[in-house]
């Protein structure tokens, strides 16, 4: 019976498949596909491009490890960038326009602030009322380091209770959208609607692609976008909204590092135009509070597009890393089961504790000579002693550490050699990072390289990136360099297009089933039908890791229906890290989309034998789309590739 053949999962199975990954032909009783063409790339560039819908503003959040903003400008006029208005309760020594990631939800789980005002008002909490609450900070991070990221994916509150993380995304973009959309109605005098704004949200380039995914789903949780109005929501990569920012730098933007004595990091000559030309490659290094992001583009004129010539690379080396390095010496000082106990006992007590560090951190200089006091909170103090049973003072004098003395105005006296040791294994990181990035062709050449986020004004990083490459090429800063990404984020979502160029960061192809070809096929994949030896598991690439993609790509592959009885077509897609892929069943292969086809209704129409099935990949944005056509009824479906839900 028909039905029987085209059956679903339930469909009869012949043998048992040969890894997690079912055969497409054998889990899917019959709906396997061979490819019908050879395969060939199609540059529809100009066919595709989605009309423009029309905004009357550009709203991008960058949502940052440490801290967090948006920054908006009207579509009327381009060249003006509103960064959001000052925060309440900034603090001292730390002067940004953004406002701390963190984040507080009541004991029913309920949003209650965010940034300063959640800090202080948890801050305020009695200690034992505070152990009900939720805060959370530095969060983002988990996004980086969870392997297996799904939608269930827990976040841990300072309290120790696990929370949902795409809720609290989701949270943290509602309240910026509420913000904006605040800020942007007093502006104009009247109510600002979410359909006239267009969001663009930031993420590190080199985030895996469930990451990226997940920060869309939390967007359309927080209601900014709908997945029928995906057009609405740009997530772009921050280091390219660093690169777009970089390129329209003028003159008097930018801070050039040379040997000359520095001021605070920074050079008194007259600083020297970008002056960029055809063809001029530069590095974005991209240093936050989270990841470290290296981007290598390069300039195309007339238009000034942008090229990316070497894959996004970096890793988790941002400031939270100094910050770890702290906690360390503070294990070392005061015991780790005391510390781990501290933050557990008074959460808004250590929250104070690295609140103090951070202002002292932004003072840390190469050139330093006199030491920096970090305040210990009161009840750090006197809880040490009843855990103890001995001073914090004497803590210090046993504890053999040098560079940290004890102050009689209670705080932690280090010298500027303790300070910068906690930098070292950072930026040693970061170093060594980029000197392996030097060492590829594409970026030999590299002109300029630009020092971008939050944790380049640390003039320890500049200092370092100076003196490792200051020979090779020009180091520039820009002058609001905190705020660059979200400068350049606004700046790409009135122009999508100016990237014209990516490598794609996986392989991406479709199971099939080809002929069983003896000697090259092995054994395991043969399977018989009516008659016919086939090799099942085939990957069929579409495109491999790290090729040129141009905005918009289009690849095309043709396939036929194995059996020409079928009455559906399966379709799954996979990809890989890897770019020599043989099988779907290889090591490191992840399934992210299925495409079903109906092939019922049409036995009244003339089906020719060969039936053809159009798939097209699109590929070359920051998310990649599906279609597969039936070319005789012109039926066709999408799907967005999926890294979550597989």
């Amino acid at each position: 019976m028909a039905d029987k053949e085209a059956g679903g999962s339930d469909g009869p199975r012949e043998t048992a498949p040969t890894s997690a990954y079912s055969s497409p032909a054998r889990s899917l009783g019959d709906t396997g596909i061979t490819p019908l063409s050879p395969s060939h790339i199609v540059n529809d560039t100009d066919s595709n491009v989605s009309e423009q819908q029309s905004f009357l503003v550009v709203v991008a959040v960058d949502f940052g490890t440490t801290s967090s903003g948006y920054a908006y400008s009207f579509t009327k006029e381009p060249e003006c960038i509103h960064v959001m208005r000052r925060w309440e309760g900034g603090d001292p020594g730390v002067s940004n326009q953004k406002t701390p990631t963190t984040i507080l939800l009541t004991p029913e789980r309920k949003f209650h602030s965010f940034g300063y005002a959640a800090r202080d008002f948890y801050h305020d909490l009695d200690p034992n009322e505070a152990k009900q609450w939720l805060y959370l900070e530095k969060f983002k991070m988990k996004l980086h380091t969870t392997g297996d990221l799904t939608m269930d994916t827990d976040l841990t509150a300072a309290n120790g209770k696990k929370v949902k993380a795409l809720e609290i995304f989701a949270y943290a973009l509602q309240y910026f959208k509420e913000q904006a959309l605040k800020e942007l109605s007093d502006q104009a005098g009247s109510e600002f609607e979410n359909s006239d704004v267009r969001w663009v949200i930031t993420v590190p380039a080199i985030w895996k692609q469930p990451a990226k995914q997940f920060m869309r789903q939390a967007a359309y949780q927080a209601g900014l976008a709908s997945p029928e109005n995906s057009e609405q929501l740009i997530i772009a990569l921050e280091p390219e909204a660093a690169s777009i920012y970089c390129r329209k730098l003028r003159l008097h933007q930018m801070i050039e590092l040379s040997s000359k004595a520095a001021v605070n990091g920074y050079s008194g000559s007259d600083t020297v135009g970008a002056g960029f030309t055809q063809g001029d490659k530069y590095v974005v290094v991209d240093s936050g509070g989270g990841t470290v992001d290296l981007t290598v583009h390069q300039i195309r004129l007339p238009e000034g597009h942008l090229k990316e010539l070497y894959k996004a690379t970096g890793g988790p080396y941002g400031s939270l890393g100094v910050d770890y390095e702290f906690e360390k010496l503070l294990y070392k000082i005061f015991g780790e089961d005391f510390i781990e106990q501290f933050k557990i006992k008074r959460p808004a007590a250590w929250v104070d504790l690295m609140i103090a560090f951070e202002s002292r951190k932004r003072a840390a200089a190469p050139d330093r000579t006199n030491p920096l006091n970090i305040t210990l909170p009161f009840s750090f103090i006197d809880y040490y002693k009843k855990f103890r049973g001995h001073s914090v003072e004497h803590a210090l004098r046993k504890s053999n550490v040098d560079f940290v003395k004890w102050s009689s105005q209670g705080m932690l006296r280090m010298s500027p050699d303790a300070m910068n040791a906690l930098f070292k294994p950072t930026i040693d990181s970061i170093i060594e990072h980029l000197r392996d990035l030097f060492q590829k062709p594409e970026v030999s050449t590299v002109k300029f390289l630009f020092l971008v986020g939050g944790f380049a004004e640390a003039p320890l990083l500049q200092q370092a990136v100076q003196a490792a490459f200051g020979d090779q090429c020009r180091i520039i800063i820009p002058q609001d360099v905190g705020l660059t990404i979200l400068k350049g984020a606004v700046l790409f979502g009135l122009d999508p297009a100016v990237i014209k160029v990516r490598r794609s960061p996986l392989t991406y192809g479709v199971g099939v089933l080809n002929r069983y070809v003896e000697g090259k096929h092995p054994p395991e994949k043969l399977l018989v039908k009516d008659g016919t030896r086939w090799c099942t598991d085939v990957f069929d690439k579409f495109i491999s890791a790290d090729q040129s993609v141009a905005l918009g790509e289009l690849v095309k592959r043709s396939y036929t229906p194995a059996k020409p009885s079928q009455l559906v077509i399966v379709i799954n897609i996979y990809s890989s890290e890897h770019d020599n892929v043989s099988f779907i069943t290889d090591p490191g292969v992840k399934k992210c989309g299925t495409l079903r086809l109906d092939l019922t209704g049409t036995s009244g129409t003339a089906v020719p034998a060969r039936r053809e099935i159009q798939t097209l990949m699109q590929f070359g944005d920051t998310e990649i789309k599906a279609t597969a056509i039936d070319i005789a009824t012109s039926k066709s479906v999408k799907v967005g590739i999926d890294f979550l839900n597989y």
